[in-house]
C-alpha cells in the first residue's frame, strides 16, 4: 500500500502492518470523538511516526498514486475530522 503523510512524501507499507496502524486510527478516532486535544495530538504523532518507522520512503520523483492520504503533524482535530471516513483514516 502507497500511503502520503501530507506536504512529506509516500512510503510503501506492506498489508502485514494495518493490523496496527488501525489500532493507532481507533485511538485517534476515540480522541476525535471525545475533542480530546492532547490525545489526538499525542496518537495523531504516534500513527505518523509509525507509518514512517514501518515504510519504504519512496523517491521524492516517484508519481505512483496513494491509497491512503494522512494529514500532517500541524493538522488541527477539525482537519482531521473533515478526513474521517466511517471506519477512521485508515481502511479496515
Amino acid at each position: 500500500m502507497i500511503v502520503r503523510i501530507m506536504g512529506e512524501g509516500q512510503v510503501r507499507l506492506a498489508d502485514s502492518q494495518l493490523p496496527r496502524l488501525n489500532e493507532l486510527d481507533d485511538e485517534l478516532l476515540a480522541a476525535i470523538h471525545a475533542s480530546d486535544e492532547a490525545a489526538f495530538r499525542t496518537t495523531l504523532g504516534v500513527l505518523l511516526d509509525a507509518v514512517r518507522e514501518l515504510g519504504e520512503p519512496l523517491p521524492d520523483d516517484s508519481l505512483e498514486p496513494s491509497e491512503l492520504i494522512l494529514p500532517s503533524h500541524e493538522a488541527s482535530l477539525e482537519e482531521v475530522k473533515a478526513m474521517l471516513r466511517d471506519d477512521g483514516l485508515i481502511p479496515g
